[in-house]
């Protein structure tokens, strides 16, 4: 589009935006391109577009993916200072949690057993 961003949704930008989210990328950093549509473009097609939803949420899935593989790159690297790493690692951390809670959320365990010091009182009511 001469002159401006795109703005009409097509397959061939959203497989774009798609696929650069899911390798990692931000979809701000995405969308500050000159040829990529405005953040505001993309969350209407959200909202308007159930097969832009359904690839996108894969698309952000697969991105939790790749955040934690970049974790171990990252850990594994020698030349990053290591308070550098410790926050890069954490960021990603934080956002694969987010993007995919089920797999790299935190996980409560509610688990209890044992004596929890409760006394019950039971009244049997008696027809008057």
């Amino acid at each position: 589009m001469p002159g401006g961003r795109p703005t009409d949704y097509g397959d061939e930008v959203v497989d774009l935006i798609c696929s650069r989210l899911a390798v990692g990328e931000s979809l701000n950093r995405i969308c500050k391109d000159a040829d990529m549509p405005a953040m505001s473009t993309v969350f209407g097609w959200l909202s308007k577009y159930p097969e832009f939803v359904e690839k996108y949420t894969r698309a952000r899935e697969a991105q939790a993916e790749t955040h934690a593989d970049r974790i171990i790159e990252i850990a594994d690297n020698p030349d990053i200072d290591a308070n550098h790493k410790r926050i890069m690692v954490d960021a990603r951390k934080w956002v694969a949690s987010k993007l995919k809670p089920k797999r790299y959320g935190d996980k409560l365990d509610l688990d209890h057993s044992g004596n929890v010091g409760l006394t019950v009182t039971v009244k049997r009511l008696t027809d008057a």
